[in-house]
């Protein structure tokens, strides 16, 4: 069974959204989806899964896909630790 440390390893070939609907709650993801007048991206952690929509917790916000407008989707690693610079030291 799928966990966010353990995510189901996507099919290659299969339909993106059978891919996003087979992750766990809480894996860190990255969806492309088309969007009125061309497509647009997700990336951050999925935190609501329905029959119909994917919420995913980004930077900016919740993002809320529709399942049937999901054209890419497939776990990814989690974000680099941030580097401390000069100035963060002083």
């Amino acid at each position: 069974m799928p966990t966010p440390d353990r995510p189901a390893r996507p099919v290659r070939g299969a339909n993106p959204a059978d891919i996003l609907a087979s992750l766990a709650v809480g894996t860190r993801v990255v969806v492309r989806y088309r969007i009125e007048g061309g497509l647009s991206d997700a990336l951050g952690e999925l935190v609501r899964l329905t029959d119909s929509e994917a919420t995913i917790r980004t930077r900016r916000g919740d993002a809320t896909v529709r399942l049937d407008a999901v054209v890419a989707a497939k776990p990814v690693p989690p974000p680099p630790a941030r580097r401390h610079t000069p100035s963060e030291n002083s």
